[in-house]
């Protein structure tokens, strides 16, 4: 069993996409990048080309035990417009195995009418193109299976609590080592 798959389309963001990948495999996770297309090369919504690991079409949902989508525009539309992704939404939906989307990402949670009001984020602004309302100013928000963040810079917060939820509490905290997180903390309370 695989412990992520990470849904791409062209127009991704960069740094909610690949912060989750590098923390999941950093802490011993198995996370498969799945390209929407037919293309395994993808361009972001900055430019940046990432290769896939392999065609969302080729893999079977029940390999996996949890599922991501990044945000970023037009990438999250365009994961929220794939048939595929829809279905192994819904797939994992009903088999309550965990979702995780930020930024624009919920879009394809609110597609399926997945979110509920006011047990939700997304980046500050994209609920106007939601039917769901009642956005929570929040970092991440857990509402059960259903995990949703607000965008660039918590794409870290997201990325810890997915490793915590996958690979475990020490995993979480030898990779907050690893990552300075310590120090970090220790930085911002000296300065307050």
């Amino acid at each position: 069993m695989k412990d992520l798959i990470v849904f791409l389309a062209p127009g991704f963001e960069e740094i909610e996409a690949l912060t989750v990948v590098d923390f999941l495999r950093r802490a011993g996770a198995k996370v498969t990048v799945a390209a929407i297309g037919e293309d395994l090369i993808i361009s972001s919504s900055h430019g940046v080309k990432l290769q896939a690991d392999d065609f969302l079409a080729r893999l079977d949902p029940n390999d996996y035990r949890a599922a991501y989508i990044p945000g970023g525009l037009p990438g999250a539309t365009n994961l929220a417009a794939d048939h595929n992704v829809l279905a192994w939404v819904r797939q994992f939906h009903a088999e309550q195995k965990l979702l995780a989307a930020i930024c624009a990402g919920p879009i394809v949670f609110d597609s399926l009418g997945l979110l509920k009001q006011g047990q939700f984020t997304c980046y500050p602004g994209f609920e106007k193109n939601l039917e769901t309302e009642g956005r929570i100013e929040a970092s991440v928000v857990k509402d059960g299976q259903l995990w949703t963040a607000m965008g660039p810079v918590f794409a870290q917060f997201l990325a810890l609590e997915l490793v915590e939820e996958l690979c475990g509490k020490e995993a979480r905290s030898e990779l907050e080592k690893g990552l300075l997180y310590p120090e970090l903390k220790a930085l911002i309370k000296n300065k307050a």
